[in-house]
């Protein structure tokens, strides 16, 4: 089987990769990335010179890069998004672009060749929970409050509609915040983790109370596998990590994994539109096919720190913006 990932070089893109991989010695791996700021080709260095990968730098946006790789493959798995709710509310432009008219470009390819299409969504499509609300399932109304999470939805519905109007064999899955090696350390676990490895202050926003269910990037990608391999097609699928915790809380444990104190804390004002909870009901995927996470937050976090203790380089040369200028060189801007 020749897979074709969109945004492998990203956070969850990548995990992915190293997983199919590792798991499948006879599949191929063709890797679509822009390399835009969360694009790093050093997460995926191990494999540049196995002749299962390819890497082409390109714009999901543009079908003359698109469609002679949905082309050659059998399953596109599209990662392929701006994800970071801070950007979306700053430059909400190219969220629009990249995660809607990237994802039809990618879809109207995928209907020409007929190819199966799995598209990665977030929970945040939801919209918030309260306190005592039911977590979010496969039947839960889209409510979303940010342009980041109104782009998605907007993928979402698209993708949907394609399997209703012309049949093309599609599946959806809506994720809850995932975490672990490789992520980009303007996200809440890594920048906690590296801030507190430079000796930084750790900024929390608002009270710190925000709930996120937790899932370990890892197991996030064996759902995935159990979807494009045995899902139901046209239906979506919910993954969550069974770990719902307030963001002060993820912050005080990994201030106690690091062995540092609580006036590493800084608090600072709450963003705009800030979801109060998130939560994933799983029982589907569960049910239909036999996936459940595997690693437990507090385990998962102490996996992640170590990663990060072990790969300093990686993270700094991110937070020093080193990787860029290696890339414009050898890609072009």
């Amino acid at each position: 089987m020749r897979i074709l990932v969109t945004g492998g070089a990203g956070f969850i893109g990548s995990n992915f990769i190293h997983y199919i991989l590792q798991t499948y010695p006879k599949y191929q791996v063709i890797n679509l990335d822009a390399l835009t700021y969360a694009g790093n080709l050093e997460n995926l260095e191990m494999w540049k010179n196995d002749p299962r990968y390819r890497f082409v730098k390109g714009d999901i946006a543009l079908p003359s890069i698109v469609d002679p790789l949905v082309a050659e493959s059998d399953v596109i798995v599209h990662f392929a998004a701006e994800s970071h709710v801070d950007r979306s509310i700053s430059d909400p432009d190219v969220f629009i672009r990249t995660n809607i008219q990237g994802t039809f470009v990618l879809l109207e390819s995928a209907r020409k060749h007929q190819k199966r299409f799995h598209h990665v969504s977030t929970d945040e499509v939801f919209g918030a929970l309260g306190p005592d609300d039911a977590p979010f399932n496969e039947h839960t109304s889209y409510s979303p409050r940010s342009p980041y999470s109104a782009s998605k939805a907007s993928s979402d519905h698209l993708v949907r509609s394609y399997f209703h109007t012309y049949d093309l064999p599609i599946t959806i899955s809506n994720c809850s915040n995932n975490y672990g090696p490789y992520h980009f350390p303007e996200k809440l676990i890594p920048l906690v983790i590296t801030n507190l490895l430079e000796g930084k202050k750790v900024p929390v926003y608002g009270d710190g109370l925000q709930v996120r269910d937790w899932l370990y990037v890892e197991d996030h990608c064996r759902a995935i596998d159990q979807i494009i391999h045995r899902g139901k097609i046209g239906e979506t699928y919910c993954i969550g990590g069974k770990s719902e915790r307030e963001n002060i809380w993820i912050v005080k444990k990994i201030i106690e994994l690091l062995g540092k104190d609580e006036t590493m804390i800084e608090y600072v004002k709450d963003r705009s539109g800030h979801d109060r909870r998130y939560a994933i009901d799983f029982s589907k995927i569960q049910t239909e096919l036999g996936w459940e996470p595997s690693v437990t937050l507090e385990a998962g976090l102490e996996k992640t720190v170590k990663w990060f203790e072990e790969n300093e380089a990686w993270w700094k040369n991110i937070k020093s913006g080193t990787y860029k200028e290696y890339y414009a060189k050898q890609y072009g801007k």
